[in-house]
């Protein structure tokens, strides 16, 4: 589904940068500037140092003059508004509206745009905007201090989107290690109750359940051979201290 960011009346350039870089982690690049504070806000220096490398988005950005422009296309408009409206469209969580519109098998999943309007950071979203949305996003934070930059509230409704859509696979930088097997554990445990008993921490004529203990422990644990090696290692260490 074709997504576009649209930000009103921006005022700080560094914050176009931050909104450039916040929509590609998450894979979106389609950003709309309309009536920026400086015309030039996406060659400035504070723009592309806060961007990151995230240039293919400012330099395939549009600047417009009119809401209208930039709208062109899209066939949901979600609004990001903290403070509710008496009247207006409905206000709901991103997770609460994003989901179920993602999983929404109509045309204008295939064909149509959805696209999320950023209000000024001096006076937020005026209501004449907000009206014109089908739903008001309101960004769950504390009651007492809900205020959030703009690059932050646009990373957390790209990031909810990107969720709602699927979102990216998560690669554990470590390679799973293999399980040693049953036969190497018991030969682990084996030496570690002859050690045991050679330094006078177990005795054979009453050795109580400490083994057995020892064997759910590891079979809990599911050493890898690498790390039997390193107990058996500590096994011998502990008779040749003991000497």
């Amino acid at each position: 589904m074709r997504t576009r960011f649209i930000l009103i009346q921006t005022s700080h350039a560094g914050n176009v940068g931050a909104a450039a870089r916040a929509m590609k982690t998450m894979g979106f690049t389609d950003l709309v500037l309309v009536a920026p504070r400086w015309p030039n806000v996406l060659r400035r220096e504070e723009t592309i140092q806060r961007a990151s490398g995230a240039l293919d988005v400012l330099n395939n950005a549009r600047i417009v003059e009119t809401l209208d422009e930039a709208l062109g296309g899209v066939t949901h408009l979600c609004a990001t508004a903290m403070v509710p409206r008496d009247f207006g469209p409905p206000t709901r969580t991103p997770r609460e509206h994003l989901g179920p519109l993602a999983d929404t098998n109509t045309a204008a999943k295939v064909d149509g745009c959805v696209a999320f309007l950023f209000g000024s950071e001096r006076f937020g979203m005026r209501n004449e905007d907000v009206y014109r949305c089908n739903v008001a996003l309101s960004i769950p934070t504390d009651p007492n201090f809900g205020s959030l930059n703009l690059g932050a509230a646009i990373q957390v409704i790209a990031y909810e989107w990107r969720l709602a859509l699927g979102g990216y696979e998560v690669k554990d930088a470590v390679a799973p290690s293999p399980v040693a097997d049953a036969q190497a554990v018991a030969g682990m445990l084996d030496h570690w109750e002859r050690s045991l008993i050679d330094i006078g921490f177990l005795d054979p004529a009453a050795p109580k359940k400490l083994m057995p203990r020892l064997q759910q422990l590891f079979n809990r644990a599911q050493p890898t051979p690498e790390e039997i090696h390193i107990l058996r290692g500590i096994a011998k260490a502990m008779v040749e201290a003991k000497r």
